[in-house]
């Protein structure tokens, strides 16, 4: 059994479709069909179900990806450990998301204070983030959505309210809170489909008994809110992008008809070797969330100011 072998199987397995893991191995169809035979005949044991030209991953096959991703991943942890070794990228600290919005600030933050560290940063779909979390090609993910895996701990930072934004001359733009089945048929502006904050709006329309009529699709908040305020839909909003959205002339409304939050979390697999960069940098934004909740609900006025001190002064 060769590692060439286990790569190719990686990659018909995840594809399921022999044509397009040629392609994207870049090696001829038939040459891999061979190197995925040998490994069957060197197994003992058939991989993938087989109907005419289509190709399935059956049980074994499932049960074998597990263990070669597996494998494949802790290989991944050694070259990070030598490279350390080497005192090469130390520094570094890869990171995918789904809430963009925070990262200015959180990321500027951790800078002042750490100069010297290098950030590599990816917008990702939940499913993306997983898949890269198992590989061992990211430090971190945060998330709007619980990553839960094998390995992978996603813990929770902070809770937030997600509410409708509708253009400034919108028929609801005097209320201050609607309940959602109100705008069941107006056009919305969203994200796409796959991304976590998509998924959870989706449910939420999902309880109010309608689904959204999506009139855009986009992966960034700011075109998302630009599209609302000229007035071509009306779209969800989260309570941290809203705060770090500036001259804005969209109006928010808070939905009481179904209770509209999402907790984001941080999400690493403990199987990995993190560097000194990447070690500094939970505890870190463990802190930083802290404080903004904390800040959040001073604004608000759900705590007063000896309450809110001694949940700053609270341990993790």
């Amino acid at each position: 059994m060769e590692l060439l072998q286990l790569q190719y199987f990686q990659t018909v397995a995840r594809l399921e479709h022999m044509t397009k893991a040629a392609q994207k191995l870049q090696i001829a169809q038939p040459s891999l069909s061979k190197t995925i035979s040998r490994l069957e005949e060197d197994l003992g044991v058939a991989l993938f179900d087989r109907e005419h030209r289509k190709i399935r991953l059956n049980a074994a096959g499932r049960k074998f990806l597990n263990r070669v991703e597996r494998a494949f991943a802790e290989l991944n942890e050694g070259r990070r450990e030598i490279e350390e070794l080497s005192d090469h990228d130390q520094k570094n600290i890869t990171l995918a998301v789904t809430i963009p919005r925070v990262l200015p600030d959180l990321l500027g933050t951790f800078l002042t204070k750490y100069p010297d560290v290098r950030f590599q940063q990816f917008l990702k779909s939940i499913s993306s983030m997983k898949q890269l979390l198992i590989e061992g090609e990211i430090d971190y993910c945060i998330s709007s959505v619980p990553i839960e895996g094998a390995d992978i701990k996603w813990e929770p930072l902070i809770t937030e309210e997600i509410y409708l934004i509708v253009p400034p001359n919108h028929r609801l733009a005097g209320r201050e809170s609607i309940e959602l089945q109100e705008v069941k048929d107006e056009p919305f502006i969203s994200m796409n489909t796959g991304f976590g904050f998509r998924s959870l709006t989706d449910q939420f329309c999902l309880e109010a008994g309608f689904v959204q009529h999506i009139a855009f699709e986009g992966d960034e908040p700011a075109v998302i809110s630009d599209l609302v305020r000229k007035g071509l839909g009306v779209a969800f909003v989260s309570e941290l992008t809203w705060l770090h959205q500036s001259g804005t002339s969209s109006h928010k409304l808070r939905i009481t008809e179904p209770m509209c939050q999402r907790t984001i979390g941080l999400a690493w697999s403990e199987k990995r070797y993190f560097t000194p960069a990447a070690q500094q940098f939970r505890p870190f934004v463990m802190d930083y969330f802290s404080a903004v909740n904390t800040a959040r609900l001073k604004k608000e006025g759900r705590i007063n100011g000896k309450k809110a001190e001694l949940i700053e002064r609270k341990p993790n």
